[in-house]
């Protein structure tokens, strides 16, 4: 078996986004271009390695175990990087890591247990925040690392001098709405006329809900305001609009009252790693907590793939309608003195 190894990408993709289109959203290509990779990479295999049901895209048992030796690939090179830059110093004292809810309590910490074993001498201390305390955390030296939403049209702010970014993970948008909506395609949501959830404090999901009106045709109309994930699932189950998420937010959240829409051009959220290095130490942090953070983001994502409206396991796919056409989550309010 000959496989090109630039075909893993892809399968990785769809792996970690859900399905085809979220995995060409996220790549920055046609879901055609996708589904051509997919389908060079099964000849060479001489494996099916996806198949379509009517509720999205399924990984079969050797799609699923191909994605993991690519996950294992991709592990393996960011590991070797790290060494390369930084060196073989083992990493002792406080990592101060700072986030947003969902990032914190889906990615961060599940991985802490592991973490605190592999670098028994790190005292890791989470802080979650909102993005502009972030900043002045950094800034300060209150934070070694934290991590940023930024909506896929949206330019990264000006950084101080020094401030190091790297992208992480991009989250493909979701389009939830309460179960059972009669729903063939988008237009019945027009005439539906569902409102939406309005978000606080204005996130990278504003652009995302500005994209929705424009793929709808129509100015739906804004109603409540919510500030947590949880919030927003309960206003939906309840028939009182509709919001547009990040599927990350979505992970491992159950709520029998809702259903996701993957619709065609509503992009996806930039999660970007940010840190001011200004010493050795500094830059070893940089190094091997992000290293650690994009192996945590791709064990998550193989792991399970999300499912808001029932019951996860690994290759199941999410409960949505595909659609034929072509914030984020809430917080906590501000708190630096969380370890």
């Amino acid at each position: 078996m000959r496989v090109d190894p630039s075909r893993l990408r892809y399968l990785l993709a769809v792996a970690r986004a859900g399905g085809v289109l979220a995995a060409a959203d996220e790549l920055r290509v046609t879901p055609s271009a996708v589904s051509q990779q997919l389908s060079r990479l099964a000849r060479e295999t001489g494996h099916t390695l996806l198949i379509r049901t009517p509720e999205g895209s399924v990984l079969t048992p050797e799609g699923l175990a191909l994605a993991e030796a690519a996950q294992e690939i991709e592990r393996t090179l960011s590991a070797v990087q790290s060494r390369l830059e930084h060196g073989e110093a083992e990493l002792t004292g406080p990592v101060r890591i700072g986030g947003f809810q969902s990032f914190l309590s889906v990615i961060v910490a599940p991985m802490l247990p592991e973490w605190r074993t592999a670098l028994p001498e790190v005292d890791f201390r989470i802080i979650e925040s909102y993005q502009d305390n972030l900043m002045r955390a950094l800034r300060s030296g209150e934070l070694d690392i934290a991590v940023f939403e930024l909506d896929t049209d949206e330019e990264s702010s000006p950084m101080p001098r020094g401030m190091v970014e790297q992208p992480l993970l991009d989250d493909p948008w979701k389009l939830v709405i309460p179960a059972g909506t009669l729903y063939s395609d988008l237009s019945d949501l027009v005439r539906q006329n569902l409102p939406l959830l309005g978000e606080l404090p204005v996130a990278a999901g504003t652009r995302a809900a500005a994209r929705l009106r424009t793929v709808l045709g129509s100015d739906q109309m804004t109603v409540h305001a919510y500030y947590t994930i949880q919030t927003a699932l309960a206003l939906i189950a309840a028939g009182e609009g509709m919001a547009v998420m990040p599927e990350l937010a979505l992970r491992w959240v159950t709520h029998a009252g809702v259903e996701t829409l993957d619709v065609p051009g509503l992009g996806t959220r930039r999660v970007v790693l940010r840190s001011l290095p200004k010493n050795d130490r500094a830059e070893r942090v940089l190094g091997v907590v992000g290293g650690m953070l994009r192996d945590a983001i791709s064990r998550r994502a193989l792991a399970e793939t999300p499912n808001v409206s029932g019951t996860h396991s690994p290759g199941a796919s999410v409960h949505e309608h595909r659609s034929p056409v072509g914030q984020s989550d809430g917080r906590m309010p501000e708190s630096h003195s969380k370890s």
